[in-house]
């Protein structure tokens, strides 16, 4: 029994650093930052946090939320690009609110599951990308209200006045744009993942009961 538990603790830390690199990869590259309207960026650095969630669990998308937090406060401190990015040198929105993309992403595909008793794949896979939807604005919402919480004078004044939930509005379509390319992405993974391991060799559905 400890040999399995042994095996679990590996590949969670395998995936967790295999997804964190990932992460910062796409960071450092600017990969995960795709151009969009008016010099703004559609991101998919989301992407990996909520992957983590719905493969290995809360801890692991936890850890990966970390990577990309700490990631994103780096870059931001030694390569600043845009007008936001002294702001990100602050843990409190840099760092939490990636952390915050794991938990809404769990809790919204654990309470989800309660209702598929069967354990089917098909409704894993649906319930999966409504997490992974909720996960990718959770990123949107608890960034910019960070920012608005901790510096709010100065977010004022670069968002023309606008307070948070007009801000949020003016956010939107790019904001859901986000959530669908994380949708499209993470519900692919967890479709492939579910056909290719359906049939479980007995050594990793003993590993299961034990998680």
């Amino acid at each position: 029994m400890k040999t399995i538990t042994n095996k679990v603790l590996i590949r969670k830390l395998a995936v967790t650093g295999a997804l964190g690199a990932l992460t910062v990869v796409l960071s450092v590259t600017h990969l995960g930052l795709i151009p969009f309207v008016s010099g703004a960026a559609i991101t998919i650095l989301q992407i990996p946090v909520i992957i983590a969630v719905l493969m290995e669990g809360l801890a692991v998308g936890l850890g990966v939320g970390a990577i990309f937090g700490v990631s994103s406060l780096i870059q931001a401190a030694m390569n600043p690009t845009g007008v936001l990015d002294p702001f990100f040198v602050n843990p409190l929105v840099s760092v939490i609110p990636r952390i915050l993309i794991a938990v809404i992403t769990f809790l919204v595909y654990k309470g989800l599951q309660n209702f598929n008793k069967k354990n089917q794949p098909a409704l894993k896979t649906v319930f999966a990308g409504i997490a992974a939807f909720f996960g990718s604005m959770a990123n949107t919402v608890f960034v910019i209200g960070s920012l608005y919480l901790v510096y709010a004078k100065d977010i004022l004044e670069l968002a023309g006045g606008n307070g948070y939930i007009a801000f949020m509005i003016i956010l939107l379509p790019q904001a859901l744009l986000e959530a669908a390319a994380s949708v499209i992405l993470c519900t692919a993974v967890i479709a492939v993942k579910e056909t290719a391991f359906r049939k479980k060799p007995k050594l990793i559905e003993e590993v299961d009961k034990t998680e």
